[in-house]
């Protein structure tokens, strides 16, 4: 059972009944008079009442804070001027990711403009997949020469190697062709900059460079593990970020010949191509797809007229709809294109509205059209005719001037082996900037699709436009375990490689794209909790409407003992978590990259969603200049309005934070611990303690962040002695089962005593760093401080803790507990949490009888 009530002497009654309700129905034969009841429950209250102020110590901790409050100042938080702060800061962090990969590009291109091709090249270079890998001779095999690999805190402990990148390349590459070879030869020029980058800012980490030709260089350096069935199926070129870098946003028509000349096989290697093409589309492109034979029909009728945003879930949606396509009746392709056009003359036209209105500029806008059919076999259509209607719309679309690199492009899939109009349907493509090629087996489908890329990326490339793209969120499965679900997430910042030769350049030649991962923890680091209060956060979306990051953003599910991601995690939208804004004024403005303040009466689920905080937050909001980003803070009133700041003195306060029964959250960056290697193996105490003793003087520490703690260790330093003394002086047969008393405060400090040896505690869990509810973290305050908080000083707040999926102990799994009788009838108890709410503490005892 878990039951959460506020307590003070008058609500005791209405406890002990609901516990005399538990009792069953066969026990309660007496009528026993509400008088006794009511009796009963003034003793056991004022007992209750009595007991949890003595051990709590309450009332001494509320004197030590009066004592102090002359010296005391309080702050109002100027939210506007804070979100600008945090904003300002995260785009300089940012910058400095977009700045390392600049070098890169510049880096890459340089090298390839000074190296000749050589088609008979030999060199050996560090494979990840044969790194360190022997034959029976105990010799390195080839490409797998010795590479030291050591665990390293910032790669998530992962063996790397941070002086050298390797290559990765998928099992169907051939590791050793000529176009491979001169490939990783030419960019072994990344090494150096790979280390300098990391050397002038250790907040990075990952950096690589995916080729156009399939290798992959990753710095740092890794061994590679091929999946179960020993195959590498991780091609670069399939990521978002390649896809993203290489092409511009785009609006795509897939129109698909579905009538009987598809049947079997070129059926289903269609379907293969579609999907696969929707795999190529990130939420930046729009789609939809017209099937036709013996009529044409949009596969989904709710879109039918529109293109739609190619997010996860609009792209799931289609793949299971293009698999129900079945073949039958004459293809009649003309109507099919006519409908294709009639959608891209409407996104025209609202484009132009778009120019005209808000002097909005789209450039490398593209417009394109697949068409996928059979070998004509059967059809009732010849080339000629496509050729004429293609014509015709193409012209209507363009007649007006559109946008200064739009373009219309098809590109012609021909399934099956016949070839007798092959050169009809080339021509199709090629008179419309477009790509042809022929399908004949499904293995054909993934390099003969991913080639419509390299098409669209030509005028970037001829026109040197280096692009920088941030994509949508993604995961990083190593941390599932390890964080906080809604600080699971990354995101990519990559650009392109163009070849920069004269005399390949109106070739419009891509090398492949130089990318970086950001962590979006190590941006929300930028906005500390100590500066947002209990209940406040910050958060972070897309111009798409999406969220990066948010504390109740869950991406995972449990599928047995196994966390998995959930099939739309990364296109979660911000009214799914902010669901109040039921006008999406928060949502539209923070997509139109608008700066201003927002206010809402919220509901907030926290302990699971068993219980509700009611709350009024002030939501403010700002742009990330330089990225599709933006960036929320919530200050909840009364909590987050303002800040407690005291006086204290270095030397009284590093007295007091010596003190064993102190602790601070670990979580919260004190000092900057992560950079420096000699640093990494401090605890954030330790840190302080070094940063104010001057035993460090290069550690970087937050001194207002410091100073607080500072304070609330001199003022609660009392409390250790008041707690030992009562632990000394403990009646055991008469005060048993009073656990652990101890305290929190806003700038993460913690005090803890026990009553009890470690050994005797119900939960052994409770305050460890693997019991994130009750323990400050970077993503919330504890359980008990958030709920204590919102109810009036001097009042305590009980829970009865049920049994959960970590195995803690529930009301009646401790059957050897004493029980509270009367008059025959027994009432057993596990435990109680006790919360008391002073002006500037939370405190927390746990009871295990009273």
């Amino acid at each position: 059972m878990t039951g959460t009530w506020r307590m003070d002497r008058g609500a005791i009654p209405l406890l002990l009944l609901s516990f005399l309700c538990l009792l069953p129905a066969v026990q309660l034969q007496i009528k026993i008079p509400l008088e006794t009841v009511k009796s009963w429950a003034d003793a056991f209250g004022g007992e209750l009442y009595s007991i949890v102020t003595k051990y709590s110590g309450s009332l001494l901790l509320q004197k030590k804070y009066k004592d102090v409050e002359p010296t005391l100042k309080i702050k109002e938080v100027d939210g506007l001027e804070l979100v600008k702060k945090f904003s300002e800061q995260m785009e300089s962090m940012l910058r400095r990711k977009v700045e390392a990969v600049e070098r890169l590009v510049e880096a890459a291109e340089d090298a390839d403009l000074n190296h000749e091709y050589n088609s008979s090249l030999e060199f050996d270079y560090y494979n990840s997949l044969l790194i360190n890998e022997k034959d029976e001779n105990d010799n390195y095999v080839e490409l797998g020469d010795e590479f030291i690999l050591e665990p390293n805190e910032h790669f998530n402990n992962l063996l790397v190697n941070t002086t050298y990148s390797d290559i990765q390349l998928p099992t169907n590459v051939y590791n050793k062709d000529p176009d491979i070879l001169n490939g990783v030869y030419m960019s072994e020029a990344l090494n150096p900059v790979f280390v300098d980058n990391f050397e002038r800012d250790p907040t990075l980490t990952w950096q690589y460079f995916g080729s156009a030709t399939g290798f992959f260089r990753l710095y740092p350096g890794i061994k590679w593990l091929p999946d179960e069935n020993g195959v590498i199926s991780f091609d670069c070129r399939n990521r978002g970020w390649y896809i993203q870098a290489a092409t511009s946003p785009k609006d795509i028509v897939i129109i698909v010949d579905v009538s009987g000349s598809m049947k079997g096989l070129r059926m289903t290697i269609a379907k293969h191509t579609i999907v696969t093409i929707l795999d190529t589309l990130g939420e930046n492109d729009f789609v939809n797809i017209i099937a036709y034979n013996d009529y044409v029909h949009f596969i989904e009728p709710c879109f039918k007229g529109i293109l739609v945003q190619a997010d996860r879930d609009n792209r799931e949606h289609f793949k299971q709809l293009v698999e129900e396509l079945q073949a039958k009746g004459v293809g009649t392709v003309n109507k099919a294109l006519t409908e294709s056009f009639k959608i891209l003359r409407e996104v025209r036209d609202s484009l132009l509205t778009l120019t005209h209105d808000c002097n909005f500029k789209l450039f490398g806008y593209i417009v394109t059209v697949f068409l996928i059919y059979a070998s004509a076999i059967g059809s009732e259509w010849s080339p000629a005719m496509v050729v004429a209607e293609l014509a015709v719309h193409v012209t209507a679309l363009f007649r007006l001037p559109l946008l200064p690199y739009s373009q219309v492009r098809v590109f012609t899939y021909l399934i099956g082996r016949e070839v007798t109009f092959a050169p009809n349907v080339k021509w199709i493509a090629c008179n419309n900037k477009g790509y042809y090629t022929q399908i004949s087996t499904l293995a054909d489908v993934q390099e003969n699709v991913m080639e419509y890329l390299h098409v669209l990326s030509r005028p970037m490339v001829i026109n040197h436009d280096h692009d920088i793209i941030w994509t949508e969120a993604y995961m990083d499965s190593a941390l599932f375990a390890s964080q906080a679900q809604s600080l699971l997430l990354m995101t990519t910042v990559a650009m392109p490689v163009f070849s920069k030769k004269n005399e390949t350049r109106s070739h419009g030649i891509l090398l492949g794209v130089v990318g970086s991962d950001v962590p979006l923890r190590e941006l929300l680091k930028l906005a500390p909790r100590y500066k947002l209060g209990v209940h406040g956060y910050a958060f972070l979306n897309t111009n798409n409407g999406y969220i990066l990051s948010h504390p109740d953003l869950r991406p995972l599910y449990k599928e047995g003992k196994k966390l998995k991601p959930k099939p739309n995690y990364n296109s979660v939208d911000l009214s799914e978590v902010e669901w109040e804004d039921r006008d999406e004024i928060l949502r539209t403005a923070m997509i139109n990259g608008e700066t201003g303040y927002l206010s809402m009466d919220v509901k907030v689920p926290v302990d699971k969603g068993k219980r509700v905080l009611f709350l009024t937050n002030d939501y403010f909001f700002t742009d990330i200049s330089g990225t599709p980003f933006s960036l929320g803070v919530v200050l909840s009133r009364g909590h987050g309005e303002y800040i407690l700041l005291g006086n204290t003195s270095v030397e009284e306060g590093l007295h007091d934070l010596l003190q064993p029964d102190l602790s601070l959250a670990n979580e919260w960056i004190y000092c900057i611990t992560d950079i420096d290697p000699d640093h990494r193996k401090l605890s954030q105490l330790e840190a302080v303690i070094r940063f104010l003793t001057g035993e460090e003087p290069d550690l970087e520490c937050d001194e207002e962040l410091v100073q607080e703690v500072l304070f609330d260790a001199v003022v609660t330093a009392p409390m250790e002695a008041y707690w030992t003394t009562l632990a000394l002086n403990m009646s055991t047969e008469s005060e048993a089962g009073i656990e652990m008393a101890f305290l929190g405060t806003r700038a993460g400090l913690m005090r803890s005593a026990l009553y009890v040896g470690s050994e005797k505690l119900s939960n052994r869990k409770f305050l460890t760093r693997k019991d994130k509810e009750s323990i400050f973290t970077m993503d919330h305050f504890p359980l008990w401080y958030r709920r204590a908080a919102e109810h009036p000083p001097g009042s305590f707040i009980y829970s009865i803790v049920s049994e959960d999926d970590s195995g803690n102990l529930g009301l009646n799994a401790r059957r050897e507990k004493r029980t509270l009788c009367t008059r025959g009838h027994a009432v057993s108890f596990r435990s109680l949490y006790c919360l008391s709410s002073t002006t500037f503490n939370r405190l927390y005892i746990d009871l295990e009888y009273l």
